[in-house]
This record gives C-alpha cells, structure tokens and sequence, in this order.
C-alpha cells in the first residue's frame, strides 16, 4: 500500500452541531442531533455543543448514543467501549467525536469528565 495510502477528512471544515435535545432512557441517554442540511462526510470529525445538561441523577453506567439526521449509533471509546454517563456528565459544553461511517465507528475523542 505504501506512503499513497491517504485518507483525507473534513475537507471543508470540521462541522460543528449543537444537541437539540437530551432524551434520558432506561436503556441509553440519546442526545439528538437534529438534521444537518449540507453533506455531511461518511468519514471524518465533528464537534457536538450539548446544549442541554445530562439531569443529574441520571445512572451513570447508561450509554450514550447519538442520532443525527434519523440514525441513531452508540457512541464509543478506544476498542470499541461504549462510552457511558459518567465520561459526559458535567453540565453543558463541546466535545469531539471521529464518524467513520463506513466501518461503523463514532468515537469520543474528548474526555469530558470532570
């Protein structure tokens, strides 16, 4: 494969989506991410605002999925982990996530716990 092997992402810019709403389940917390109207890149990052705060209170061993234009995917750490209440909790702020759509990975990149 060699040094050609390149995989250029977020070409024109990194996209940055603010949450529309916190939905906390017994099963998951979805933060929803509403519907981006330009083309969103199958392969590349993105910064979230979450807007709205995970309720404290809220257990923290649920995991977070998000759901952005109807599809709703769990987001994950390193190897795959999914990450859970506890590494968002902490009020309102931005956090960044790597998409790779066509190998199925949405994962955290930054930490957020505080």
């Amino acid at each position: 494969m060699g040094c050609f092997n390149n995989i250029i992402t977020n070409i024109g810019g990194i996209p940055y989506i603010s949450s529309t709403n916190t939905t906390v389940g017994t099963d998951t917390v979805d933060i929803a991410l509403g519907f981006v109207r330009r083309p969103f890149p199958p392969v590349g990052y993105f910064t979230v605002r979450l807007t709205d705060a995970i309720p404290t209170g809220t257990t923290a061993t649920l995991p977070i999925t998000l759901t952005l234009n109807g599809t709703t995917r769990a987001l994950t750490l390193f190897g795959g982990t999914p990450v859970t209440v506890a590494e968002l909790i902490g009020g309102t702020g931005v956090f960044t996530v790597f998409n790779d759509r066509l190998n199925g990975v949405l994962q955290l990149i930054s930490r957020t716990i505080v």
